[in-house]
């Protein structure tokens, strides 16, 4: 492909969603799934299907590894209250990671949220968003409401403010003074 040809081609308008005129607005992609969740098309529902199906894989794959560690623990005699910690650890840490994954899919963080300083608690509770990430895919694309919603929101503006416009403004007659 050529530089001067654009990578993607734009999809057909369709009924649900609100067509972006000409220079308009454009809709954010969503990781896995492009632009695709905006007309439903291009493969969406598969997609949606496959990232569930992924994250659900890979929950269950990191819990065996996670039990295999805790058996390591075990194992090796690190004691009672190293088990118990570790267990209750990751169980702290997969709950505050599922509500915050789950909560970013309906709102954006705020710009000086504690999203930053959590990111370490949701690297260890994994799991957590991997389970958030698998059920939401039961009901859209994770993020697809948030981004729908601002991209409505995009569009009527774009559409109000080009509605309001009254033409070319050089094309006008000079202006009537008072």
């Amino acid at each position: 492909m050529s530089d001067d040809q654009p990578e993607k081609t734009p999809a057909a308008p369709a009924a649900k969603a609100p067509a972006a005129p000409a220079g308009g607005p454009e809709p954010e992609p969503i990781r896995f799934f492009g632009t695709t969740w905006l007309h439903h098309d291009g493969g969406y529902a598969l997609r949606r299907v496959a990232a569930g199906a992924g994250s659900i894989i890979t929950a269950a794959a990191a819990a065996v590894l996670l039990r295999l560690s805790y058996e390591g623990l075990e194992i090796g005699n690190a004691g009672s209250f190293l088990n118990i910690s570790v267990v209750v650890l990751f169980a702290i840490c997969s709950a505050i990671a599922f509500v915050k994954t789950w909560d970013s899919f309906s709102r954006r963080p705020a710009p000086s949220s504690d999203e930053a300083a959590l990111k370490g608690l949701k690297t260890i509770g994994f799991i957590g968003s991997l389970i958030a990430y698998f059920l939401r895919c039961f009901a859209e694309a994770p993020g697809e409401g948030l981004r729908r919603a601002e991209y409505e929101r995009a569009v009527a503006e774009y559409e109000r403010r080009r509605s309001s416009r009254a033409g070319n403004p050089a094309a006008r007659g000079p202006r009537r003074k008072r």
